[in-house]
């Protein structure tokens, strides 16, 4: 009787392992061991900008868009701290326009 409780039991936690994937072959292979690479889409590139790129490209792409992402961050930090009333003091230009 243990058994067959303990054959079921193997039976079940079957059914729920991974299903093998084919390794398939193409350019993007390449960035597979990137950082940033996760299961299960891997490498993520829907525009296909690195179809034909090399290293330094990704590379290049890769430093763009943190710095857009850092400068994204600082203009919402900016529009935040002015609705809340906080503006910075001094003139916008010569004609002594304030902020």
């Amino acid at each position: 009787m243990k058994s067959v409780i303990f054959a079921a039991a193997i039976a079940s936690a079957a059914a729920f392992a991974p299903a093998p994937v084919a390794k398939t072959t193409s350019s993007l292979n390449a960035f597979e061991t990137e950082l940033g690479a996760q299961p299960p889409l891997g490498f993520y590139d829907p525009l296909g900008l690195l179809d034909d790129a090399d290293q330094d490209r990704f590379d290049r792409l890769r430093y763009v868009e943190l710095k857009h992402g850092r400068i994204s961050q600082l203009a919402f930090l900016g529009q935040i701290v002015t609705r809340n009333g906080i503006h910075l003091s001094g003139d916008i230009d010569y004609a002594g326009d304030s902020f």
